[in-house]
């Protein structure tokens, strides 16, 4: 059966000072099926007490999105302090419980760039991945030079076993979720492994509206998108990242379960 997540950056960011103890409260009252992890760069020395707090959540964390700089230092030609991240990232993510990975292979304003070193540098990560006994996905990450669909092709073309995480958000800003419904691209749902299911409202690479939204508060036609996902009997798993607290810090799970809700009557 396909589970439903939620990313715990739905609920911790820059305005709740990145308190991650505020989920022992809001998680109890989530109706989804477990959690995403997101680890921040911010967090290095807080690892032990990470390690011993989120096991005690009522949620337990299956996916771990590792921190999205890993991909950056590549694309800064910074390997070796991408590596190390890895290592203490994987660490993390096994410690906790997680089974998958979710990478952003480039990041950041340098995006894809330097992509040909990036797509070759992920061997080293996905080495460090198995190591652990966790399987590596590479996101289809928002790009500043071409666009993640050319990135994922070439990927697949390289490293024939390679995961994805598609996130529908991603590919809308690049005007690109509907290449996923078109037989040219039909190969590349052998390779999605995870779902990040995000609402977008703008246009082709509107910089101004790079905003995670609810389903529905977007254009997105998630009827067509999940017609696909049932048309091609996909056995993985949806993460809702679509963030739910206000400049405050406030949360509101309530706002969440409403997300998670209809992604499971999708899903039924």
């Amino acid at each position: 059966m396909n589970k439903v997540f939620c990313s715990t950056g739905t609920m911790i960011g820059r305005p709740n000072g990145r308190n991650f103890r505020l989920l022992e409260s809001v998680c109890k009252s989530l109706d989804c099926d477990g959690l995403e992890f997101l680890m921040y760069d911010t967090w290095y020395d807080k690892i032990d007490e990470i390690k011993e707090f989120i096991p005690t959540l009522d949620l337990k964390v299956y996916v771990f999105h590792l921190e999205k700089q890993i991909g950056e230092l590549i694309s800064q030609n910074r390997l070796d302090e991408a590596l190390s991240r890895m290592e203490i990232n994987c660490d993390l993510a096994k410690h906790l419980g997680a089974k998958l990975l979710v990478l952003h292979l480039y990041n950041g304003v340098i995006s894809d760039s330097n992509i040909e070193y990036n797509i070759e540098c992920y061997k080293y990560l996905e080495e460090i991945a198995i190591k652990y006994g966790l399987l590596l996905t590479v996101e289809n990450v928002v790009c500043n030079n071409k666009d993640p669909m050319t990135h994922l092709c070439t990927l697949i073309e390289k490293y024939p076993s390679i995961k994805f995480t598609f996130d529908t958000k991603m590919a809308d800003f690049h005007k690109q979720l509907n290449l996923l419904y078109e037989e040219k691209y039909r190969h590349v749902w052998e390779h999605i492994a995870h779902f990040h299911v995000n609402d977008y409202l703008g246009g082709y690479k509107d910089w101004t509206n790079l905003r995670v939204l609810h389903i529905g508060k977007g254009d997105i036609d998630f009827d067509l998108f999940f017609e696909y996902v049932k048309k091609m009997n996909y056995k993985g798993s949806f993460t809702t990242e679509a963030t739910s607290f206000d400049q405050n810090g406030n949360i509101y799970p309530e706002r969440l379960n409403e997300t998670i809700s209809k992604i499971k009557e999708y899903i039924a």
